[in-house]
């Protein structure tokens, strides 16, 4: 699907304001640990957004290097009230985000995921937004784009995937297509995630937001056009893996039973918001989780029924091995 509007250059972008008058507030809602080297490259990009009524939001999840010593420096060169840092709960990245998702302390028109190593376009806010605005704000929304792929020098490598099928729950079931450094999303969307709270296991809060969000009814709008600099390098705790060597680590993950876990705790997840999400998403994780414990032939069968897909040949080639052998 491609983008419903042109690129948002260098100006406020002309999407609705609030009562007050102002542009909408978004949070940046960003997880640390151990990230001073890169971190003041993606603070900086903060400073540059064309869209000004933002506000951070850090948690960081017992750093001992000198993170904290970072965002004491730019919380005195900031306006008063930009920068709030928080302590972590200490229990992986996905729940170091989804609570932050869930502080009731936290207010805004928007929530924007950040991770603490990449560099944001200067319109990556307000691309976000001129789409976001384009939905009921009492249906959940959620913006993703594809990034520029970038070097621990921040020299340009490539691309991430270019996905043109749809966003649904059917592929929101088997695939996570916009990564969290990408996200934006609305209050409508961020109900959904608090009502499912943070004190749980899933893989990541990416994924589990897509999930929330399409099996919910909201709109989900992936944009092809790179919305940041996504940087790899040694310490990522998820790179891009587009490479052979990706690829096939993937296998090697699926080999060991990992898409297979990952897909147990989302689905435990997912019936917390039993009665949230829509009879037909209902419908379809009822089918997939009972084809998942079936036989061979019947796993098979109901499987391909339950209209699960993922947005590559190649992706939808290691969905039929995954369920082949079980590991689905």
């Amino acid at each position: 699907m491609t983008a419903p509007y042109q690129h948002a250059g260098h100006q406020e972008a002309a999407y609705a304001a609030p009562d007050n008058g102002k542009p909408p507030k978004v949070a940046i809602l960003m997880g640390t640990y151990q990230g001073q080297h890169y971190l003041p490259e993606q603070l900086d990009s903060f400073t540059v957004q064309t869209h000004s009524n933002w506000e951070v939001w850090a948690s960081d999840d017992g750093s001992r290097d000198g993170t904290r010593a970072i965002f004491d420096a730019y919380a005195q060169h900031w306006p008063a009230d930009r920068l709030r840092v928080l302590t972590g709960p200490g229990k992986g990245f996905a729940a170091n985000f989804l609570s932050l998702t869930c502080n009731p302390d936290i207010k805004a028109d928007y929530y924007a995921y950040a991770d603490q190593d990449d560099i944001w376009e200067a319109d990556k806010l307000a691309r976000a937004l001129l789409w976001l605005e384009t939905v009921a704000a009492d249906k959940p929304a959620l913006y993703c784009s594809r990034t520029r792929l970038v070097d621990e020098d921040n020299h340009e490598i490539g691309l991430s995937p270019l996905f043109s099928r749809e966003p649904s729950f059917a592929n929101a079931l088997v695939q996570s297509i916009g990564g969290g450094n990408t996200i934006v999303f609305n209050n409508a969307a961020r109900v959904l995630l608090r009502g499912a709270g943070y004190d749980f296991p899933v893989p990541s809060h990416d994924w589990w937001a897509y999930i929330v969000v399409a099996g919910c009814g909201g709109s989900v709008f992936f944009d092809h056009y790179p919305s940041l600099r996504y940087r790899q390098h040694g310490k990522n705790l998820a790179g891009m893996n587009t490479s052979w060597q990706g690829r096939l680590k993937r296998i090697s993950q699926l080999g060991a039973g990992h898409f297979r876990i990952w897909n147990d705790a989302n689905i435990a997840a997912l019936r917390k918001l039993n009665d949230k999400l829509t009879p037909e998403s209902r419908e379809m994780l009822e089918r997939f989780s009972r084809a998942r414990q079936m036989s061979l032939i019947p796993r098979l069968y109901h499987l391909k029924y339950s209209g699960i897909y993922r947005q590559t040949l190649l992706g939808n080639l290691g969905l039929v091995a995954a369920a082949l052998l079980k590991k689905i």
